[in-house]
């Protein structure tokens, strides 16, 4: 049998977690281009420039090509080129940025485009530490501009909660065909 390959794509903010999260689930060592951090506005030593790449076998011959692109605004023409012929999109969020509201509109902006026909699932990380704004919120953002995808509260370090937002993404996939 031959093995079915799906390519979703992780995007977000710095420090939202799209290099972790392929990490949680990539069966491979992911490749990172990582290098450290000159933007002391980031609060973090390292950031991606350029993509992260990891692959996980999902079993019943399936296998899933993660990619991640760089959070920066700078590093933006990159995401969708990263983003072309993409299974799905996951989009994640880090709640505890200064405005996460914002962020995610970054983020519907860029791919407006592409949204209306991707399969596409949204992380909602640190949930724990700042509850607001709310699942609802985000999801109310999505409705204002027509569209609906699930929103998920997520911690990216937990494997589950990754996987659950690459099943979700797959299991649009599979309702579209």
């Amino acid at each position: 049998m031959a093995m079915t390959q799906h390519k979703i794509v992780f995007s977000g903010p710095p420090g939202a977690g799209k290099t972790t999260a392929i990490a949680m689930l990539s069966d491979i060592p992911p490749v990172v281009t990582d290098v450290r951090n000159t933007d002391a506005g980031l609060g973090k030593e390292l950031t991606t420039v350029g993509l992260d790449f990891g692959q996980a076998d999902l079993g019943n011959g399936q296998c899933v090509r993660l990619f991640g692109t760089p959070g920066q605004l700078r590093f933006d023409f990159m995401w969708r080129i990263i983003a072309t012929d993409a299974l799905g999109l996951v989009i994640l969020i880090d709640n505890t940025r200064p405005d996460p509201l914002d962020d995610f509109a970054t983020y519907l902006d860029a791919y407006a485009d592409l949204l209306p026909t991707i399969n596409c699932a949204v992380g909602i990380g640190r949930t724990g530490e700042c509850p607001l704004p709310t699942v609802d919120q985000f999801s109310s953002l999505l409705a204002e501009r027509g569209l609906a995808f699930p929103v998920l509260p997520v911690d990216v370090r937990r494997r589950e909660d990754v996987l659950m937002l690459v099943d979700t993404v797959l299991i649009q996939a599979e309702m579209r065909t």
